[in-house]
């Protein structure tokens, strides 16, 4: 089993930077493939950046230049820097792990584990 638990979300304006972590306990964090989603009122949760455990990253379109993935093996952290921030990124943030990193950035409906989510905001 895999813990994930998110923190650092806030209210921001809009331009402004944000990051967002997500802590991992259980089994071993290193071997696995990190993302991480978002989902906003009325849509469906979407891909917005995955992690191989070789540190192979993709990001959806919507956020490359803006946000980059990463992660800490030694603190069993994954982290989510964003900036120059939009109304449209307001979401709730989701990590997730799996085994695989084609089913994380295919954001399979069978990824094996989720956190409970961190809510950002940007205002205009």
């Amino acid at each position: 089993q895999v813990q994930l638990i998110e923190s650092g979300g806030g209210l921001v304006q809009t331009g402004d930077s944000l990051r967002v972590s997500c802590a991992a306990s259980g089994r071993s964090f290193t071997f696995y493939a990190m993302g991480w989603f978002r989902q906003a009122p009325g849509k469906e949760r979407e891909f917005v950046a995955g992690i191989s455990w070789n540190e192979e990253i993709e990001y959806a379109d919507s956020v490359k230049g803006r946000f980059t993935i990463s992660k800490d093996n030694a603190k069993n952290t994954l982290y989510l820097q964003m900036h120059n921030l939009k109304p449209e990124d307001t979401a709730v943030y989701y990590c997730a792990a799996d085994r695989k990193f084609s089913v994380i950035v295919s954001a399979a409906a069978t990824i094996n584990y989720w956190g409970q989510g961190t809510q950002v905001i940007v205002s205009s």
